[in-house]
């Protein structure tokens, strides 16, 4: 799986958020029990992740045809031991960039792109200096991260000033276009086309563009293309909102030895390249339809399952999971402030297995390998 450069160091962040009723809290205890109970495999996996110290919880929804299966491991507030809930909203990160691909691969059914276009067609001007030239990339690369240009996640100058920010501060909001600027301050990683390079700043731009072409902004096209026929309706854009939806458990940061919270924070460093929320039970849906055609035409899904651009490590808002057992699943994963998750599902979109953990991780490579093998390779499964 690629290493998706996490906008961690690039957010605000806050030390407050708000816990979900006990109620609630109690009403789903008996169901998560009764699952936890039946997966013993998937079950010590999770448990794995956070006995290993990568989050205070963990929790993983998995459906495979008509059944649906919900485990959870740790807690969700350290505080008063709540533990992770099914309907809880939580920070999706870069799982934002599937659909933003499938937008923007929409619009090329359309006819009101292409993926021959070049960034300097629809944002002209924009991506000059220090070697960057708009006239030589198109959304073709953006799409694969294969344009070459600067993570702006990685700007040492914007890093140390969101670092520094320990309140969320509604009038330091980052608009797309200046995102864009901390990258253009550095040079391309390489000549567009030649290589692949993971790089948030690609999508921060497909956002734009999109907006561009539509008139609307890549939120709202995402919303009237992707979440509202797949029935997403726990899925949002925030823009600059810093709190989450209820229900919501808490987040964590484990910088500096202790799990600080950072539930509330400023999502506009991320915009189209990571500021979704949603849910495990959306993100499933999203996935499985996805795979099924039903997000974008089965010719559109084909690219963005091509992986040939990056040598077999990423597609257009998907990438390839490649498991012990010869099995591949599809999917994408997004790391933000406080929040990991993954998302992956079997090709024919049939079989799906999201989990995330309620602090920034990223997880031990190995353990989330075991958790996937867990589910997709049944014939691993320690005995």
């Amino acid at each position: 799986m690629p290493t998706v450069v996490a906008l961690v160091a690039a957010m605000a962040v806050a030390l407050t958020g708000c816990t979900a009723g006990a109620d609630a809290q109690a009403s789903a205890g008996g169901r998560r029990e009764a699952a936890d109970r039946e997966e013993g495999p998937i079950r010590t996996a999770l448990r794995g992740l956070v006995t290993d110290g990568e989050a205070p919880g963990a929790a993983v929804l998995i459906r495979d045809g008509g059944a649906a299966r919900f485990t959870t491991a740790g807690v969700a507030n350290t505080r008063t031991g709540r533990r992770i809930q099914r309907e809880d909203h939580f920070r999706a990160g870069s799982v934002t960039k599937t659909v933003i691909a499938a937008v923007t691969l929409r619009l090329t059914v359309e006819g009101r792109l292409d993926l021959a276009d070049t960034v300097e067609e629809h944002l002209p001007g924009l991506v000059r200096g220090h070697g960057n030239n708009g006239r030589k990339i198109t959304l073709r690369q953006l799409l694969t991260h294969t344009s070459g240009l600067f993570d702006y996640t990685a700007d040492p100058v914007l890093a140390r000033q969101l670092a520094d920010a320990d309140k969320v501060d509604d009038t330091k909001a980052h608009s797309p276009a200046s995102l864009v600027r901390a990258a253009l301050a550095h040079r391309p990683a390489f000549a567009p086309g030649t290589k692949w390079a993971y790089s948030n700043t690609n999508y921060v731009l497909l956002g734009m563009i999109v907006e561009r072409v539509t008139g609307r902004s890549y939120a709202a096209e995402a919303r009237r293309r992707v979440l509202a026929p797949l029935a997403l309706r726990d899925t949002s854009f925030p823009g600059t909102r810093t709190t989450l939806p209820a229900p919501h458990g808490h987040a964590y940061d484990a910088r500096g030895g202790d799990w600080r919270d950072v539930t509330d924070l400023d999502p506009s460093a991320a915009g189209a390249a990571g500021e979704m929320i949603s849910t495990l039970d959306d993100l499933s849906r999203l996935l499985g339809s996805l795979l099924r055609g039903k997000a974008v035409p089965k010719a559109q899904l084909r690219r963005m399952e091509d992986t040939s651009a990056s040598g077999g490590r990423y597609g257009m808002g998907l990438f390839p999971v490649k498991l012990p057992c010869a099995r591949t699943v599809w999917g994408h994963n997004g790391q933000v402030n406080g929040s990991y998750a993954l998302a992956v599902s079997t090709r024919d979109g049939g079989h799906t297995l999201v989990y995330r953990l309620n602090s920034d991780g990223p997880p031990d490579p190995d353990a989330e390998t075991a958790l996937l093998t867990a589910e997709f390779c049944p014939d691993r499964r320690p005995r």
